[in-house]
């Protein structure tokens, strides 16, 4: 009889430990790939005419309100190394930072638009 309830006991715990690893262990994260991998800050480039006003104009479609804690943190401009730009726009919204991402190719065309959180910020 004691010996029963010892391989019970030891079987149970061996359940709970197996149960343990399973929902504690399998931490599974899916993690995207950074879309501008790759790309560099263009620090002494300006975008040009057309980028800027497609920029200015996305933004102002975003219907931003500080007022309402949304506004935009700060824009880059990037190239990568075939002529292509981007303008990596972040907007805060409500402690959340979305990044949009306008991809232009060599003749100043907007032919992409990525949009995704990157963090979160507390008061």
């Amino acid at each position: 009889m004691k010996k029963t309830i010892k391989h019970i006991i030891n079987h149970s715990l061996f359940v709970l430990a197996l149960v343990a690893v399973v929902v504690f262990g399998c931490r599974c994260t899916t993690t995207k790939p950074d879309p501008l991998a790759g790309w560099q800050i263009a620090f002494k480039e300006e975008p040009n005419q057309v980028i800027a006003k497609d920029c200015q104009d996305y933004i102002q479609k975003q219907n931003l309100s500080p007022q309402e804690g949304k506004y935009v943190a700060y824009i880059e401009f990037l190239k990568d190394g075939t002529g292509q730009r981007a303008e990596k726009i972040t907007i805060s919204l409500n402690q959340t930072d979305w990044v949009h991402v306008l991809i232009y190719d060599k003749d100043n065309k907007r032919i992409k638009t990525i949009k995704y959180i990157s963090g979160h910020s507390r008061s």
